[in-house]
């Protein structure tokens, strides 16, 4: 799994395959989707398009576990074909549960159904998303399959210290949605400002050389091509431990989105 993937959330449909195909020209290999995204079928217009290789293609798609529907072995099963089908593709590489939706005590059943679906090979590895660690370990304690990637929110707002400790433990990889914290408080904070100034670099380059220095996955999303090709150009440099001190001394525990533990919308 790439380290540094581009991530679809909140791009429409008609706009997803040319942010895709700029995505893709500029370097990415890991696309990041999900059901309720609404957005596959454009998001696999792009790849099937760009003529890469598949083996060369990293792709995520997320099972939304909604509450409009009994989430039986079969009803995820369906789902993933819908997804597979919008995609255009014969498997993912990542399938996600989107979230724990802890109050419906449903997790369990629906990871049995991935832990089928990964020995059949349409997802090469399952995982979950916005999982605490609580809902992690009941899946350890009851089921067969450790997760392969828990996709959270994360950024130097919250950095998930607890979290990111129990997936070191368990081999896990940690995976940052919101990875730059969706807009411009944290990127204008004078602590990146700063950082980002003494590198020549952009505040958002500075956030995501964090996130890579420190393990993460990360998942940034545009669809300007000047931000998309900028989000990728962060392999050329470093930051040093007092960069990477004074970053971690953001942390607030700050939440852009909602409680893994309550939340339960459809």
């Amino acid at each position: 799994m790439p380290q540094l993937g581009f991530g679809v959330f909140q791009v429409p449909d008609a706009e997803a395959t040319a942010a895709v195909e700029t995505a893709l020209a500029a370097g990415y290999r890991s696309i990041d989707t999900a059901a309720v995204y609404e957005n596959e079928t454009g998001t696999g217009k792009a790849l099937t398009g760009s003529g890469i290789a598949r083996d060369e293609l990293f792709v995520t798609t997320k099972l939304w576990n909604s509450a409009s529907r009994s989430w039986t072995r079969d009803a995820v099963l369906r789902e993933l074909d819908a997804s597979l089908e919008r995609l255009g593709l014969d498997h993912v590489d990542l399938y996600l549960i989107h979230w724990p939706r802890a109050v419906r005590d449903d997790y369990l059943s629906i990871w049995r159904a991935f832990e089928e679906i990964a020995e059949s090979g349409r997802a090469r590895a399952i995982g979950v998303s916005n999982f605490q660690p609580a809902h992690l370990e009941r899946l350890l304690a009851e089921t067969s399959v450790v997760p392969a990637v828990n996709q959270i929110e994360l950024h130097p707002f919250l950095a998930q210290s607890e979290l990111r400790a129990f997936h070191a433990r368990h081999g896990i990889t940690t995976e940052a949605w919101a990875p730059l914290g969706q807009g411009k408080e944290l990127l204008s904070t004078p602590v990146i400002a700063g950082i980002a100034e003494k590198h020549g670099r952009t505040p958002a380059q500075i956030v995501l050389r964090w996130h890579l220095q420190l393990g993460h996955v990360a998942i940034p999303k545009s669809v300007t091509p000047s931000r998309i090709r900028e989000n990728f150009d962060v392999f050329g440099f470093g930051l040093d431990d007092e960069d990477m001190t004074a970053i971690a001394a953001l942390d607030s525990g700050t939440r852009l989105g909602p409680d893994p533990d309550e939340f339960d919308v459809n």
